[in-house]
């Protein structure tokens, strides 16, 4: 097969940079797109071509609509051009966690689920109709969906589920200046991710798949990074115990799991929910049509009414 072109978010550090150095090293007719803030895009794509692969960077702060939608037209330019192979994928690996559910972006959007959310939504939304057959959009999420022991390890709580207007404004949480408000928006967060990628199943051409991967809990991803410094400790010294047991998962091992999920070795229908490698079912919390529709409908009208989108 010809050369092809994978959009990778959150590559740039934990899980996402360890499976696009894999991707590099294994996969080298896959040129990667990396959207990343600042210079970190930039320094990966040196690190790539070392490897033997070719990557190429475009900026993009995900936490600013604004930033999504250059980023993603920058991308089909260079597609339309030839600049780089045509499309054959999306990894949206990008998630963020606060400790609070206050934190607003430059659109007045929380910005958990702005990044976690609707960053998605958009980027699928402006770059799908560009993806080559045989396509795969992959998204990462969490089983925090879950809201259960047995996933979360109580350290993150379940999902408190609102209509999508209020969960995309800051304080749709009690006490929403907390850490627990703040681990809420996030597993609120990823329940609204598998939602997304059930509706876009039905929505996307036949011709592109779409999947959700959760890699287990993962120490050291940085996803902790906003965390007070006693919580920064524990999951820095402590917690990476947990992957000698089956417990957790390591960067290695779901970075492995993830690339083989985009890369289609996992054999994934669309709207499937892909568990470190296996497809199982999610929570049943997460098979809601009316949510689904609800989601997809609320993301369509605020990116719309903010210029993002030109069309609901």
């Amino acid at each position: 097969m010809s050369p092809s072109s994978l959009v990778f978010t959150g590559a740039t550090r934990g899980i996402g940079r360890a499976a696009a150095l894999r991707i590099a090293s294994a996969n080298p007719d896959v040129h990667l797109v990396l959207l990343a803030r600042g210079s970190a895009g930039t320094e990966l794509v040196d690190e790539v071509r070392r490897r033997g692969a070719n990557a190429t960077a475009v900026a993009a702060d995900l936490s600013s609509m604004t930033g999504v939608r250059e980023g993603a037209s920058r991308i089909a330019t260079m597609a339309a051009a030839g600049e780089v192979p045509s499309l054959g994928g999306i990894l949206a690996n990008a998630g963020i966690q606060h400790t609070n559910a206050v934190t607003a972006t430059r659109d007045d959007f929380e910005e958990t689920f702005a990044v976690n959310v609707l960053a998605n939504h958009l980027l699928i939304r402006l770059l799908s109709n560009h993806l080559r057959p045989n396509s795969r959009i992959t998204l990462t999420t969490s089983d925090t969906h879950f809201g259960d022991l047995r996933h979360n390890l109580g350290m993150v709580p379940a999902p408190a589920w609102h209509h999508p207007d209020q969960l995309a404004r800051p304080g749709a949480f009690p006490a929403a200046d907390s850490a627990k408000a703040g681990r809420t928006a996030y597993s609120t967060s990823k329940l609204a991710v598998i939602y997304l990628v059930h509706e876009f199943a039905r929505r996307l051409p036949d011709t592109v798949d779409i999947v959700s991967y959760n890699p287990g809990f993962v120490p050291n991803t940085g996803l902790a990074r906003h965390a007070d410094p006693v919580s920064r400790f524990v999951v820095r010294n402590v917690l990476p115990a947990l992957t000698l047991t089956p417990v957790a998962t390591t960067v290695e091992t779901a970075a492995r799991l993830l690339v083989a999920t985009a890369m289609k070795d996992v054999q994934a229908s669309t709207g499937d929910y892909v568990d470190r490698g296996i497809v199982t079912r999610s929570s049943e919390e997460s098979y809601d049509l009316a949510r689904e529709e609800e989601l997809f409908a609320t993301a369509d009208r605020l990116l719309y009414d903010a210029g993002h989108l030109t069309s609901s």
